[in-house]
């Protein structure tokens, strides 16, 4: 009975030590359940902060600038500036620039004052719907509560009306949110997850090593793994965008070779930091659990697919912008909803296009270093 403790109790240890010196599983166990926790407790939020909104002030009074600053205090919204004509609208939207605009018309404390009417109109960028309910709803707020303040006694004979409209998608369809939310999502599980699965698998197999001390080169081997998973991926990107288009009606705005263009751009990004993924990992699970980690969960969380970066702490902001997701989805958007070119998503695309040459030059080195 005794001896039988002792095994026991000697596997026990054994077990732990193993766990102990295999550092990247330990960090997965101890860190990442941590890490989780933080970024889902501070993502996951309907309240949206510091949304920065652009003004066309018609008035130039000095109550149309406390409403601006009332605006300002409320901690929903952050100035950007004004805005000359209604032309510098659509551009303010295009260059990211503003979420809202707040057109104010002209003599707003006069006729408040005796036509006891105002005009105000709240116009968003509805390519993210969620959001810009969110945040009409809160400038609403902030407005009625103004006028409420200042002109009581005249809102009970006429309350003031405020137009709302928004812009890129007027019947605020959740198509524009999950159609280019599920591509980025479905890119990222055939492409990264899958290909670093299944190189790791080889390894564990011991195939591997055949391929290592075959003729074939690095890049040789690289490129043969990744070419049947970019036919699926792209094959994906086709159905995806068919079916938006057909079936959940999502217009396609821009030019559709450059959106192909950007599709594929990050399906080899996606391979590629799929392949590095496996050259670290030793083990399928563990490939697995990094994939997730590092992969999926940033996807979902710090893209902008479910929750505005700008309602992030600044912490998770920052880390938002070594996510390749965040990146591709911004442009997708900026192509398929609002329509517009290269000029607009050349950032996003010298991002992406700068993190797959460093993927891949990592990912040939890893494999010549076991070559050695």
């Amino acid at each position: 009975m005794i001896v039988g403790r002792n095994m026991f109790f000697n596997f026990v240890t054994k077990e732990f030590k193993h766990i102990f010196r295999d550092v990247r599983t330990l960090l997965l166990v101890l860190v990442m359940p941590i890490i989780q926790l933080l970024i889902f407790g501070f993502v996951i939020s309907a309240d949206i902060k510091n949304a920065s909104f652009a003004v066309l002030d018609y008035s130039h009074d000095v109550q149309s600038n406390k409403l601006v600053q009332r605006l300002t205090a409320s901690g929903y919204f952050k100035l950007m500036g004004y805005l000359k004509n209604e032309n510098d609208i659509e551009k303010a939207f295009r260059n990211g620039d503003a979420k809202l605009v707040l057109i104010i018309g002209e003599d707003l404390a006069t006729k408040l004052e005796r036509e006891r009417s105002a005009y105000y109109q709240i116009i968003t960028d509805a390519s993210d719907p969620n959001t810009a309910s969110i945040l009409a709803g809160y400038a609403q707020s902030v407005i009625y509560a103004f006028v409420a303040e200042n002109y009581s006694s005249y809102l009970r004979l006429m309350p003031v009306e405020i137009e709302s409209r928004m812009l890129y998608n007027e019947e605020m369809s959740s198509a524009f949110m999950f159609v280019p939310g599920t591509m980025v999502l479905i890119l990222m599980l055939v492409t990264a997850m899958m290909t670093s699965i299944s190189i790791t698998r080889e390894k564990e197999m011991g195939t591997m090593e055949v391929l290592l001390i075959s003729p074939l080169k690095p890049w040789h081997i690289v490129l043969g793994k990744v070419l049947p998973y970019i036919g699926i991926a792209f094959t994906n990107v086709l159905v995806i965008i068919f079916m938006g288009y057909t079936v959940f009606h999502l217009p396609l705005r821009g030019n559709l070779l450059l959106l192909l263009a950007l599709c594929s751009l990050f399906i080899i990004l996606a391979l590629s930091l799929g392949i590095f993924i496996s050259t670290v990992a030793s083990s399928q699970a563990l490939a697995m659990f990094m994939s997730m980690f590092a992969l999926m969960l940033p996807t979902i969380l710090l893209s902008g697919f479910i929750f505005p970066i700008e309602n992030m702490p600044k912490v998770l902001q920052w880390l938002s912008l070594i996510m390749p997701p965040r990146w591709f989805l911004s442009a997708l958007k900026t192509i398929m909803i609002k329509g517009q070119g290269l000029m607009y998503t050349i950032n996003e695309v010298l991002v992406m296009l700068g993190m797959a040459i460093m993927f891949i030059i990592l990912s040939i080195k890893k494999f010549k270093v076991r070559l050695e």
